[in-house]
């Protein structure tokens, strides 16, 4: 102001700085810092904690994301559940009113009965909540629902989501309390909100499957207390979702092993192979511009991979429309899939069954193909499955695509000059 309103003296205000002073706090050995608050609380839910690390540490903060109708909240209700047995948990729900979760908690036949619900969408509020449960878990459903007082905007803004987080990140700190924050995602599949948010928490976990599917699986993007090698598996049931301990056991269960356009990929998540099915069908195209129809697969890849069997492998699909399906409704990341979809392309394009049924290999832009690492659990997933199959690694005495698909039995030629 310049000049005090009262006296209308001159300079008499003096600008000082306040906030909280220095704490006392001093360094010390790290070998001598107790890690007794840190311990872990293991859940009901085992392929929750095969992906946390052996549970949910005091004090961590956990941003869970995923499509919407994939089984977010089925998810946490159930780990809230099984956890609530032994401590109490707090669920806070902005999104949903009481009487909401409780229908859900019945149709999933869960006792729920050391589950706390709060039906709330003010930060301070539920934090007011929280210190007087004092809960050994927290779950807020979600951060883009919820707003503190001390930052203008609405709901899921940008302020109100970094502002919010905070919030709850500087109480999990303070009372060792864990902390689950939900998150919506955008259209491209990244959560909503500022990029800091998960940069802000101590773990991301992304739950994907197809909404109308039954298998889901839960990554580890970002994990501070643990490895983010592991992944979870579940089926969504009548129940919610169950846990799948051996995941190739369903998704290969319906393999026909004689009909043509399919073969069997051992993908490896993270540490954890998983036997999937890879299926292609070839059709001629009545359409100028052929259709190319593909799911659980990266689209680009499979553009590349009929260029390569054009080129290469004198396999002819210009005027052929090519749909390629990853059974089970999983995303297939890894590389080495390069090779079982182009024998199942070429297997379709031929009408004849691969007497080669378990393959795995990188395709290059020149036909070559490379070793895909982690070979040995690969084979070790096809051998628990069925000793008998027929292996055939990307290297295994198979340098170019036209010899893996000579070695399958395949009418693969190479093109003329002309």
């Amino acid at each position: 102001m310049g000049f005090c309103p009262q006296c209308r003296s001159v300079e008499s205000l003096d600008a000082s700085r306040s906030g909280p002073g220095p704490n006392g706090n001093v360094s010390r050995l790290l070998s001598e810092v107790s890690l007794s608050d840190q311990a872990r609380r293991p859940t009901d839910v085992a392929e929750f904690d095969r992906v946390v690390g052996g549970g949910l540490v005091g004090g961590s903060v956990v941003l869970v994301g995923g499509e919407p109708g994939v089984g977010k909240s089925t998810l946490l209700l159930q780990l809230a559940d099984g956890l609530a047995a032994r401590e109490s948990v707090l669920l806070a729900s902005a999104e949903e009113s009481a009487v909401q979760v409780a229908l859900r908690s019945e149709r999933l036949g869960l006792s729920s009965e050391g589950v706390h619900i709060l039906s709330e969408g003010s930060v301070e509020s539920l934090l007011s909540h929280a210190d007087q449960l004092n809960p050994a878990l927290l779950v807020v459903d979600s951060i883009q629902t919820v707003t503190t007082e001390d930052t203008d905007g609405n709901a899921g803004g940008l302020a109100q989501v970094r502002e919010s987080a905070a919030r709850f990140i500087e109480y999990a700190k303070r009372t060792g309390t864990a902390v689950i924050l939900v998150g919506h995602v955008t259209k491209d599949g990244s959560i909503a909100g500022p990029k800091i948010l998960e940069h802000m928490v101590d773990v991301v976990l992304y739950l994907e499957g197809e909404a109308d599917g039954g298998l889901r699986v839960l990554r580890s993007l970002k994990n501070r207390y643990g490895s983010i090698n592991q992944v979870g598996v579940f089926t969504m049931g009548e129940k919610g979702l169950d846990e799948v301990p051996d995941p190739s056991g369903i998704l290969v269960s319906s393999h026909r092993p004689g009909a043509s356009g399919t073969v069997l990929f051992p993908v490896v998540e993270g540490r954890r192979p998983m036997l999937c099915e890879v299926q292609a069908l070839v059709v001629p195209s009545s359409l100028p511009q052929p259709r190319r129809s593909v799911k659980g697969f990266d689209a680009a890849r499979l553009h590349q991979l009929l260029a390569v069997l054009e080129r290469h492998a004198g396999v002819a699909l210009g005027k052929m429309d090519v749909h390629v399906n990853v059974v089970g409704g999983i995303r297939l990341r890894d590389p080495a899939v390069d090779l079982p979809v182009a024998l199942a392309i070429v297997s379709s394009v031929a009408d004849q069954p691969l007497p080669l049924t378990v393959a795995w290999g990188e395709v290059g832009l020149t036909g070559e193909i490379r070793r895909a690492p982690h070979g040995k659990r690969r084979r070790a997933e096809a051998d628990r499955f069925d000793p008998e199959l027929l292996i055939r690694p990307g290297t295994g005495g198979v340098g170019t695509l036209v010899e893996a698909l000579g070695a399958a039995g395949m009418p693969a030629s190479r093109p003329s000059r002309q």
